[in-house]
């Protein structure tokens, strides 16, 4: 069984020898600039946090969203991706990137040393990783555990007052079935939250709230108990104990 623990601190996996993040959304500064918000790039910022807590991995993999646009690019993705993903090749025995939804003609901006997996998956041993935002391939659903993003995944609480506060988190569970559509399923789902905190998140504990991605419903998960854990390895009990009613604004809602 491969060991698989959250890296402490961040929003990222550790997966025997591989480290895992997810949703780097590159550009989305861009984007909030020309929306009027003062802000620069994170992208240094979140080169500089996978070389700091990267000793014990060789190698990376990207769950999906490396770029923001969608469609089309930004001149920060232009500019940021290539040498992004170059200097990280010289750290990492191998990078691979897993398509995600965002991740249009993603190969354009990669230099030739980075792998990149289809939006159906890969899997490795008995762990299979994909973005979220489409079906896995059979191979990868026949894994013990599975390992997805997409969902930008954040603990909601509200206070006394009813202010609304969200934090990062971990959601981990069972899957109860693999419908009609799969022969075999993985025994566990780990929910990667966004590496690029700007993003904010979508909460996992909105009572009538509803998951991105066709997998992540009753019919295949046991999402009702489903483990939350925040980034520095609280837990916070099952999600079915932690249901909040809350507003749901587009800062908890990006895709």
């Amino acid at each position: 069984m491969t060991d698989i623990q959250p890296i402490h601190g961040i929003p990222a996996l550790r997966v025997g020898s591989i480290m895992v993040i997810a949703d780097l959304h590159i550009g989305l500064e861009a984007q909030l600039i020309s929306k009027g918000f003062h802000i620069t790039s994170r992208t240094e910022d979140m080169f500089d946090c996978i070389i700091d807590n990267a000793s014990d991995c060789n190698k990376l993999i990207v769950l999906g969203d490396v770029k923001n646009s969608v469609p089309g690019s930004s001149k920060q993705e232009y500019r940021e991706i290539p040498d992004f993903f170059c200097r990280l090749t010289e750290h990492f025995n191998t990078v691979t990137v897993v398509r995600g939804n965002h991740d249009t003609n993603i190969e354009e901006y990669l230099p030739p040393e980075v792998h990149t997996a289809p939006a159906s998956g890969l899997r490795i041993g008995d762990v299979g990783f994909i973005h979220g935002h489409t079906w896995p391939s059979a191979e990868v659903m026949a894994c013990d555990t599975l390992v997805l993003a997409h969902n930008h995944p954040a603990m909601y609480f509200v206070d006394g007052v009813k202010k609304q506060t969200a934090e990062p988190c971990w959601l981990r569970g069972g899957f109860v079935s693999g419908g009609d559509r799969y022969l075999e399923h993985p025994k566990e789902f780990i929910v990667v939250p966004a590496f690029n905190r700007i993003l904010g998140g979508s909460p996992v504990n909105a009572e009538n709230g509803e998951f991105l991605g066709p997998l992540m419903k009753p019919e295949f998960m046991d999402l009702d108990d489903a483990g939350i854990y925040l980034l520095d390895g609280i837990y916070l009990g099952k999600r079915k104990d932690n249901l909040v009613n809350c507003r749901l604004s587009s800062r908890y809602r990006r895709d």
